[in-house]
């Protein structure tokens, strides 16, 4: 009778002592791999391990991410409102780019809920979080960054860092890459992207509620200072069990991460690991090639002189054929420099069948690069220059600088004979112009076109504020503003932007844009600012919210302008009559009423009136109301000001130019491509 009840005591006795045993086991959790070749653990992404036991974050592959993770759930503290136990961890890891001082982003030490990291996003986002959830609180991680660009959009203090982090990139602590010398306690920088293996120790005090941050080359001690030391306290952030491990991640030139050997350690500290029994990196450089003058048969000697021969004929024949200008000064620009050879291929030899579009400054072409596979743009130019051609070339490579969701990222360059070529990201969906005008085979609905303007104005806002110089576009239009394969708009050809330092005066002698976005300030002086390309801005949200161009032929002597007409339906109190009838009933009454109107107050006569990019994305994200058009000038009698001409005059000159034979394309006076002169 007393069977049951037993063996349920019995069962019980059994359950504590194995959930003790657990505990117990969790809590002084240790392990170490001096080397992954028997390691079992949890592997995403492109990330593998080399048959010698290396642990190979990424690999030579672009835009990629990948994850390693410890295979079991570690736990960190006894119960959810419980305080974090001490941890500790070293590392050995290396990075090796293809170019000396360039690479492909960081690796990351991570403790994260889940094994691997779903929707995380490579390049900038380190394969860690998105736009979406970066600085989200909900995240629950905890991260140490060993980053090798520096990421504006998240304050990083350089393109060679160390960051602590919690729950997004932008790190609460942050130092350049150095350790402490053991002798002098001098600090020592160090190189992340050198190539050569360096040691990291990650510790939590969960006492003290401290976290220390070490950095070493592979060959020195443990500093006795650490090079970050921040007082947080992790047990908000860290779940009762969390998953620990790496994550790594590639942009735009090829980069592969190593991890050499990883120890680690609850409530005590890591064991050291065993520097002899880790794998080696791959050799760098290439095979010594063999002389053939080293052999010495005499009766291959004709025969070799023939092939010498032969071979001379062939290289000048093919380097006339590939020939390209290549001057000492160039070698600084490096990987942004490409071979027209490699563009040559890519193109399929300039074939008409590759052609994307023509315009004044030449054809566009679609290209598959033949080494990474990544689809590019093309644009076939002359290079004829009033300015120092060392300059010209300096210009683009800084345009190629800039960095923006919204903009079309210049790859590069290549100079061949007289002709310059200029390299992009290929965009699937083409140019927007060809989803408004002429009965498209797609139409945009409302949403999408509000977010192609929010994302135009947005790219806009970074040339004019968010970089270390201000860059005047002067080509703000429809068929300048590209959409990816997700229809996201991205502002490109910077054919006629013109970089100058703040504060500079940006006056030029030529007047250099489109017909219908050309402000009459600059019609008279020729001075390109950032006014002018608010008024530009200001003709193309008329253009995608009417489904307009901004002048349209109405008759042999007749044309329409736009902001005339808009102007008009407004002043009938009914501003909604000029909206494109394609994208249909489904839309916000208010955001097309703002669009239109911000598209009037863009296109004003007066510059001053005229708001600045800033205010333009704080009108149209709703942080601020737009003002009564009223109340700026717009009148019964047009948009005017006492002493200035308004939208009449200004329309009149347009029209009249129209009729003396001016096309709707992009006209330059004496123009270059990239500067407009000096």
């Amino acid at each position: 009778m007393f069977g049951k009840p037993a063996r349920k005591t019995a069962m019980l006795f059994k359950l504590v002592i194995l959930t003790l045993v657990t505990l117990a086991a969790a809590e002084d959790l240790n392990f170490i791999f001096n080397g992954f070749q028997s390691a079992n653990l949890h592997l995403d992404g492109i990330a593998g391990v080399t048959p010698n036991g290396l642990l190979r974050l990424t690999n030579d592959t672009k835009q990629n991410q990948g994850h390693a993770f410890y295979p079991n759930s570690i736990t960190f503290k006894d119960s959810s409102n419980g305080t974090v136990f001490s941890f500790s961890t070293t590392f050995v890891f290396a990075i090796r780019s293809e170019y000396a001082d360039l690479s492909g982003h960081g690796i990351v030490f991570v403790v994260a809920p889940t094994q691997g990291l779903p929707g995380a996003f490579p390049s900038q986002f380190l394969g860690l979080f998105n736009e979406s959830n970066n600085g989200n609180a909900t995240n629950q991680v905890f991260a140490v960054e060993l980053d090798t660009i520096q990421s504006k959009e998240f304050n990083d203090i350089n393109e060679n860092h160390v960051g602590i982090d919690i729950n997004g990139l932008h790190s609460e602590k942050a130092a350049p890459a150095a350790y402490y010398d053991q002798n002098n306690g001098g600090l020592r920088n160090l190189t992340l992207i050198s190539g050569q293996p360096m040691r990291v120790w990650v510790e939590y005090d969960g006492a003290k509620k401290q976290i220390d941050v070490s950095l070493a080359p592979i060959n020195v001690d443990k500093p006795y200072t650490p090079l970050l030391s921040l007082n947080f306290d992790l047990s908000p952030i860290l779940n009762d069990t969390m998953y620990i491990g790496f994550s790594s991640s590639t942009g735009s030139v090829l980069t592969s991460h190593y991890v050499l050997g990883w120890s680690f350690k609850i409530n005590g500290q890591a064991q050291e690991l065993v520097l002899s029994q880790l794998p080696k990196l791959p050799r760098t450089g290439g095979k010594k090639r063999s002389k053939l003058w080293t052999i010495g048969v005499p009766i291959l000697s004709v025969s070799l002189i023939l092939i010498a021969v032969y071979g001379l004929i062939y290289i000048i024949r093919r380097k006339r054929k590939f020939a390209e200008l290549l001057e000492d000064w160039e070698i600084e620009y490096g990987p942004q420099r490409f071979k027209y050879k490699e563009l040559y291929v890519a193109t399929k030899g300039f074939k008409e069948k590759e052609i994307l579009g023509s315009g004044g400054f030449g054809k566009v072409y679609r290209g598959m690069l033949p080494t990474t596979k990544n689809e590019i743009a093309v644009k076939r130019v002359s290079h004829e220059s009033r300015q120092g051609m060392k300059e010209f070339v300096a210009e683009i490579v800084s345009i190629g600088q800039l960095r923006h969701r919204n903009l079309v990222p210049l790859l590069g360059y290549c100079r061949r004979k007289g002709e310059l070529l200029l390299v992009y990201d290929y965009m699937p969906n083409g140019s927007l112009d060809k989803y408004l005008y002429d009965q498209p085979a797609v139409t945009l609905n409302w949403s999408q076109r509000f977010r192609v303007i929010r994302g135009v104005a947005s790219g806009l806002f970074y040339l004019h504020e968010g970089w270390e110089q201000v860059v005047i576009h002067r080509d703000v239009k429809a068929s300048n503003v590209l959409l990816d394969g997700e229809l996201n708009a991205r502002l490109g050809d910077f054919g006629l932007s013109r970089l100058y330092d703040r504060g500079t005066d940006p006056q030029t002698t030529h007047i250099v844009g489109t017909l219908g976005y050309l402000a009459p300030e600059h019609t008279r002086t020729g001075r390109a600012t950032e006014s002018t390309d608010v008024f530009a801005f200001g003709a193309f949200l008329l253009e995608v919210a009417c489904g307009r161009r901004p002048i349209e032929a109405q008759g042999p002597e007749q044309h329409l302008i736009l902001v005339d007409w808009v102007f008009t339906c407004w002043s009938r109190s009914n501003i909604l009559e000029a909206r494109d009838q394609n994208f249909g009933t489904d839309f916000v009454t208010e955001e097309v009423e703002l669009v239109l109107k911000l598209g009037l107050l863009c296109s004003h006569s007066e510059p001053s009136v005229r708001p600045s990019m800033r205010q333009v994305m704080q009108y149209l994200e709703g942080d601020i109301a737009l003002p009564e058009l009223s109340v700026l000038g717009l009148s019964s009698s047009g948009l005017t000001f006492a002493h200035h001409e308004g939208f009449d005059d200004f329309a009149m000159s347009y029209s009249s130019s129209v009729a003396k034979g001016f096309s709707h394309s992009s006209y330059a006076a004496d123009s270059t491509l990239l500067s407009g002169g000096r």
